[in-house]
């Protein structure tokens, strides 16, 4: 089994980017962080992935559209991020 591949949106300055990352650091897994502050060909492809997201952070692990902060923050207090980032 391999891990998936995580992706997460960020913007400069964001408070829940900032909790995203430290949960996603306190699980010694590695993730591809893409700063949308100023737009451009990464935020479009966050808007192509999860059409409806306006807010950021916005986390992908594997196929899955994870959400934001509080949905990752969930997961794992329900004991089922461990598990989807394991594979």
């Amino acid at each position: 089994m391999t891990t998936p591949t995580i992706d997460i949106y960020t913007k400069f300055g964001c408070g829940f980017c900032v909790r995203a990352k430290r949960l996603l650091d306190s699980k010694n897994v590695e993730y591809n962080e893409f700063d949308i502050t100023m737009g451009g060909p990464k935020r479009d492809e966050m808007m192509s992935r999860a059409p409806n997201a306006r807010t950021v952070p916005q986390i992908f692990i594997g196929d899955t559209h994870v959400g934001g902060s509080d949905e990752l923050s969930a997961l794992d207090s329900a004991g089922k991020l461990d598990q989807l980032l394991a594979g």
